[in-house]
């Protein structure tokens, strides 16, 4: 049984769209993409994903119901992608593939935690130092406009935060 198909999207696609149901799990191979909610006429960017990454909205794949985030790629990308039914099909099958699920869930959600305890306590120049020690590579493929959002602040403050780093 195939599991995984091999897809490519173009910058700029959406692999979920807020209000819509879609069980599809992602492994991004390459490219990058962020997950962003709209906030006021805002959009506020919650998530960035890279290589390595899996993308998903967690309230279609595991309630089945309309997912709150939108899903965009920011590059040309190159997925994996895997129907949450198989997905299940084969945590259900096999002991060690729904350990490694588990696993993964721990890991997204100690790393969703950090983020909003970072949110919540943190400059926003805390935030942004702590952005480019970690994830240093996201300034050089995102713009600066959902490097902002990401950290709560205009681009304006964003500008002054950089500048006093430098």
């Amino acid at each position: 049984m195939l599991l995984a198909t091999e897809v490519s999207f173009s910058r700029g696609h959406h692999l979920f769209e807020a209000g819509k149901t879609d069980r599809n799990v992602y492994f991004l191979i390459k490219g990058i993409a962020r997950a962003y909610c709209y906030s006021e006429d805002t959009e506020l960017t919650f998530w960035f994903g890279s290589e390595g990454n899996v993308v998903l909205s967690y309230n279609s794949y595991v309630y089945r119901k309309p997912g709150y985030e939108h899903i965009e790629l920011l590059e040309d990308a190159i997925l994996y992608q895997v129907p949450g039914d198989a997905l299940e099909t084969l945590y259900n099958q096999h002991i060690d593939m729904a350990n490694w699920g588990r696993k993964l869930a721990e890991q997204e959600l100690i790393k969703t935690e950090e983020r909003f305890i970072s949110r919540q306590f943190r400059t926003a120049a805390e935030r942004y130092t702590e952005l480019l020690q970690q994830t240093p590579e996201l300034l050089q493929r995102v713009q600066l406009g959902h490097i902002a959002s990401y950290l709560g602040v205009t681009q304006v403050t964003l500008s002054r935060i950089r500048a006093a780093i430098r």
